[in-house]
């Protein structure tokens, strides 16, 4: 990949990179560290990187990261976090983005990337298996039984309205 490669693919995938990883996380420092993570591995990189493929590559390193953040932070319980506190809940919604935000939320890790690659970002099944390195059985396996998840958590038109 060429300098002028490089800066292409910058202005070409920045905004999705960041849509990815702000859907995921729903943090917008972490988010932006890690797209700028992914974009100064790819420059450290760019020799190796084919230009075709740069748009895989910030999505499979970016898929990567996310994957290690989750598990550090996994590990870690802020007590910042919880000091004043109410712990009072609102489970009442608004609209159905809401809705359906929340239930993307509750879905297990893998499913929630999968899903996301596929019906947000509009990836196939085999761009997919690249970018987290699960076979294609696997990506479809992971996608039908998010949906399920969602259909079972939404449930009827009538009762979300």
């Amino acid at each position: 990949m060429t300098d002028a490669e490089y800066n292409e693919c910058v202005n070409r995938c920045a905004d999705h990179l960041y849509r990815f990883v702000l859907k995921n996380i729903k943090d917008e420092d972490k988010a932006s560290d890690i797209v700028q993570d992914a974009f100064e591995r790819m420059w450290l990189h760019r020799r190796k990187v084919d230009g075709l493929k740069s748009k895989s590559y910030l999505f499979t390193t970016a898929y990567h990261v996310l994957v290690d953040m989750a598990r550090h932070d996994a590990r870690m319980v802020p007590m910042a976090d919880h000091i004043g506190q109410d712990f009072q809940t609102d489970n009442g919604f608004s609209d159905l983005n809401e809705v359906l935000h929340r239930a993307v939320d509750l879905l297990p890790a893998d499913q929630k990337m999968v899903i996301m690659l596929r019906d947000y970002e509009g990836y196939s099944y085999q761009e997919i298996e690249e970018i987290t390195g699960l076979s294609e059985s696997q990506v479809k396996v992971y996608i039908y039984r998010a949906r399920i998840f969602l259909k079972n958590y939404i449930g009827k038109m009538e009762v979300v309205l």
